[in-house]
């Protein structure tokens, strides 16, 4: 065979092999490819739905918290309804004592001295006696200024009060006067509480005021002047002798007054029928 013939078809053959080689690599690269882009897609997918579930669980969670929230602001908003429902009848209550005092105090202008003639010379003896308490006797109304009775911002009597609280005390234990009866009234003046010390037993001018009232009717039931004789009230600021202009106005309206009154007198609630002597 000539030369040139065995050249021409070795370059054939070549050719041919070169072909279906070229054919061959070109389905096997699509298909890596292909695999390739699937597991990435995989692997998208797994992320996601990771994430998907981790949101749903905080969505979960800021529900519950959600939920829990809402139960809070109902019991808040029903313990909010109880105070201001109970702020409203401690109002009311206090509204009507007040309006029973004013009446009292106007009573009190056209009422006459329940004591003796007796009675009344021994208490305008008193007054003589303790420049820091006054006695009316046209209506048989008394004083105490809380200078003489306490220190500032205390319900706490002074040893200096216990002298006049027994005098007090026997004129009202006398057998002309055990048949009457006493009210005693607490008043403060303008000036806030506002020593810490102060404000952790008396929160307000107004339970200073009862306290003081309080105080000063144990100390003469202590020199044994009944109980059921006696009752008390606090009107704080309320209720002045004079504007609280200056300290020696507030220290005219910080006192203690004292009403004796007849046995058929009706005060703040007090049926003389149903008191009980003992």
């Amino acid at each position: 065979m000539p030369l040139s013939v065995r050249i021409t078809l070795s370059s054939l053959v070549g050719l041919l092999l070169v072909a279906q080689t070229g054919c061959n690599m070109a389905p096997r690269r699509n298909l890596q490819q292909s695999q390739l882009r699937t597991r990435q897609l995989y692997n998208q997918n797994k992320t996601l739905a990771m994430d998907k579930a981790q949101l749903d669980r905080m969505a979960a969670d800021l529900a519950a918290q959600r939920q829990q929230i809402e139960q809070q602001n109902d019991s808040l908003q029903s313990n909010l309804d109880v105070a201001n429902q109970r702020l409203e009848n401690l109002n009311a209550e206090r509204s009507q004592l007040q309006q029973r005092y004013v009446s009292l105090l106007k009573q009190s202008k056209d009422q006459t001295n329940p004591l003796s003639d007796q009675l009344t010379e021994r208490m305008k003896r008193l007054a003589e006696k303790y420049p820091g308490f006054e006695f009316d006797p046209r209506t048989g109304v008394s004083k105490f200024h809380d200078d003489i009775l306490f220190t500032s911002g205390s319900a706490q009597l002074r040893s200096q009060a216990q002298p006049i609280l027994r005098d007090f005390a026997s004129i009202m234990n006398d057998p002309g006067a055990q048949e009457l009866n006493i009210l005693a009234v607490g008043h403060t003046d303008d000036v806030p509480i506002g020593k810490k010390r102060t404000k952790s037993k008396h929160e307000t001018n107004q339970h200073l005021s009862t306290d003081r009232a309080n105080s000063v009717l144990l100390t003469l039931a202590k020199f044994g002047v009944n109980d059921s004789r006696m009752g008390a009230a606090g009107y704080g600021k309320n209720q002045p002798l004079v504007p609280n202009i200056d300290e020696a106005s507030r220290q005219r309206n910080r006192r203690v007054e004292i009403f004796v009154l007849a046995p058929d007198a009706v005060v703040a609630g007090w049926d003389p029928g149903t008191t009980e002597r003992r």
